[in-house]
């Protein structure tokens, strides 16, 4: 037990418990949608429980501006969706919508993208060791199959219908299960016989949001597509992943966080260590990443020459604003630690729907407290409502505006790239979040919505019109 005389208790317990506030970039549906005086209430009367709202024309306009990137370095871009990173069907549809195709890992994926729209030959299926159902229907559909290792090749050279792959690369140094190694890639180009397996180019994914690997390894990669010319293939696709950072919050606000963040700001008073966070604040996210990778060193040029076409595999990159958490608050408990009070309330979900506790990490923006209205800010931890002491959605003190109250709502921004449903599960028999799907109303006045068919078979449109305009 710590000891009151202890000069190092005196300089802790005059510490503020508060954490910096990390407010998140918000675009303008969001705020319409809490600005609204009852649109969120009515979702959560109509879907019983915490839920997510996406809006799917903000990932629309995201594969738009990746395009514009391609464009502008004159260079031949394909753009995959990583379906992992979020299951919503609103979300495949708008890519199909975009003409984007889309990254998949399994049956049930492929399955979901074509009924979505997506056509099959503007399908990537990847993962390690495929079933041969995934290998069957991904031949059927001309889907282009990132070939993980030797022993896929033989199966593919075994089905009646020609396949198209890329070659998935190790990258060196890697201690990844994941992909072929130089000598394997040597023998994969000699091996495959055109007649059965068409191989159309190389493929890698590379850890952390470094544009300078990506380019550097893109254009060791080119060689091997020229080499690989040279043995009758026809190589036009060279494909470096995802990995492309989202911005979450301000540059001044990461700092501060980054600069201060101590253990008297989480309510069990353990800090996630610094290397577990995402980069909140990333300076040159998405679409800017890919101009910097085609930018760096020619690169762009060098595809340009060879007529190779780069491919990218995005998914939070794509789902970047596109969706938000909603909690209902169902208790309120008033705690105190070295002499300052702090709320800790409990949600009517659990954790499983922010799923940085993957990584021992915290999920780090803000979430807003509706309704809006004046208030003390008040130092606020947000538990689960599961039995379990490690079920905090929020462990740290986060400086809500108010103090909130039993039937208030806690909207999480942001969260439709892998937060929302990546790790959900129905814990405690509790049902798993819905989505809501958002749409602006054909007229300009207010929005629409659905529960997305992922979720639901329910396909009723509630109509809600602009609080302005009632």
């Amino acid at each position: 037990m710590a000891d009151p005389d202890d000069p190092a208790f005196r300089v802790r317990a005059r510490a503020d418990i508060t954490a910096a506030p990390m407010p998140a970039h918000r675009d303008p549906w969001e705020r319409a949608l809490l600005a609204d005086p009852r649109l969120l209430r009515d979702m959560a009367l109509a879907t019983g429980g915490p839920f997510h709202v996406m809006y799917p024309a903000r990932v629309g306009r995201n594969i738009h501006a990746f395009r514009a990137v391609f464009a502008e370095a004159g260079v031949v871009g394909a753009i995959y969706y990583g379906k992992k990173a979020n299951k919503a069907d609103c979300v495949v549809a708008e890519c199909a919508n975009a003409g984007a195709g889309v990254d998949v890992s399994s049956s049930e994926e492929l399955v979901a993208a074509l009924r979505g729209g997506i056509d099959g030959g503007d399908l990537m299926v990847t993962g390690p060791a495929k079933s041969d159902e995934l290998l069957c229907l991904s031949v059927r559909h001309r889907a282009i199959i990132a070939i993980d290792s030797l022993e896929e090749l033989d199966r593919l050279a075994a089905l009646p219908d020609r396949a198209r792959v890329v070659l998935r690369m190790l990258p060196p140094g890697s201690r990844s299960r994941f992909g072929l190694t130089e000598d394997q890639l040597d023998l994969a180009i000699t091996r495959i016989d055109p007649e059965s397996v068409r191989l159309e180019g190389f493929s890698f994914h590379l850890t952390g949001y470094d544009y300078a690997p990506r380019a550097e390894l893109a254009l060791t990669l080119i060689e091997r597509c020229l080499e690989a010319r040279g043995f009758g293939h026809p190589v036009t696709t060279l494909s470096i992943g995802g990995g492309f950072g989202v911005d979450y919050v301000p540059a001044q606000a990461w700092r501060t966080f980054v600069d201060g963040v101590n253990p008297l700001w989480f309510h069990d008073e353990k800090a996630p260590t610094a290397n577990s966070y995402y980069p909140y604040h990333f300076p040159n996210p998405g679409p800017e990443m890919l101009a910097r990778v085609l930018a760096h060193n020619g690169l762009a040029r060098r595809l340009r020459r060879e007529g190779i076409r780069l491919a990218v595999e995005p998914g939070r990159a794509l789902l970047d604003r596109a969706g938000s958490s909603v909690f209902r608050v169902q208790g309120v408990k008033e705690l105190s630690a070295h002499g300052q009070k702090y709320l800790l309330l409990t949600a009517n979900g659990t954790s499983l729907s922010l799923s940085e506790q993957w990584f021992d990490s915290e999920y780090l923006p803000d979430p807003a407290l509706w309704p809006q209205r004046p208030g003390t800010v008040t130092p606020t931890c947000v538990g689960g409502a599961s039995c379990l002491e490690d079920d905090m959605l929020s462990r740290r003190r986060i400086p809500l505006p108010r103090a909130a109250v039993t039937g208030d709502f806690l909207v999480y921004p942001n969260t439709a790239g892998y937060q929302m449903d990546s790790n959900e599960s129905a814990f405690h028999q509790l049902p798993i979040p819905p989505k809501v799907v958002l749409r602006d109303a054909e007229d300009g006045a207010g929005f629409e919505w659905t529960l997305d068919s992922s979720n639901s078979p329910v396909t009723s449109r509630i109509r809600h019109i602009a609080a302005d305009e009632r």
